[in-house]
């Protein structure tokens, strides 16, 4: 679905003139946001769904991503498919377990002096951000029925670094 016919739905439960008075933005700017984007030249303009794709593409940084789940109250988890495979993969399961026990390490030293300050947060939060991928992966593969990224490369490509 293209950014411009997901806001036409959106506007079909809260409509462009609403939207476009929280915005503080004129009517006909928000209704332009559900038309199909112009090829090139004046006056194209962009949808704010748009706009932010093209700015994760530019940057091909997650956080932006993050920052937008994180506003609506949830959390981005990049798709097995799409992430980068890592070299050397242990069994998935234990990876999982590793997780979850990095996590808790992390827990349990920032819990040491009763108080938990705000570096301390966000390691527990990326440790747990980390569990939660791992965990998605390896479901995802479940799910799928494709063991194949679970295992580990051959012994032969372990040594030579492929």
């Amino acid at each position: 679905m293209e950014s411009h016919e997901l806001l036409r739905e959106v506007f079909d439960t809260k409509s462009a003139k609403e939207v476009s008075a929280d915005l503080d933005l004129s009517t006909s700017m928000v209704y332009k946001w559900t038309q199909p984007p112009r090829e090139s030249g004046a006056g194209r303009v962009d949808n704010p769904l748009a706009r932010i794709e093209a700015l994760y593409q530019s940057t091909g940084d997650h956080r932006l991503i993050q920052w937008i789940c994180q506003r609506a109250g949830g959390f981005f988890i990049l798709n097995p498919k799409n992430a980068p495979h890592p070299h050397f993969l242990i069994p998935a399961t234990n990876q999982i377990v590793q997780e979850f026990a990095d996590l808790l390490q992390v827990i349990a030293m920032a819990a040491a002096d009763n108080q938990i300050t705000p570096a301390e947060a966000k390691q527990i939060r990326r440790r747990w951000e980390a569990l939660k991928s791992v965990t998605e992966g390896f479901v995802a593969c479940c799910e799928e029925g494709n063991f194949g990224p679970l295992k580990p490369p051959p012994v032969a490509e372990r040594k030579s670094g492929k």
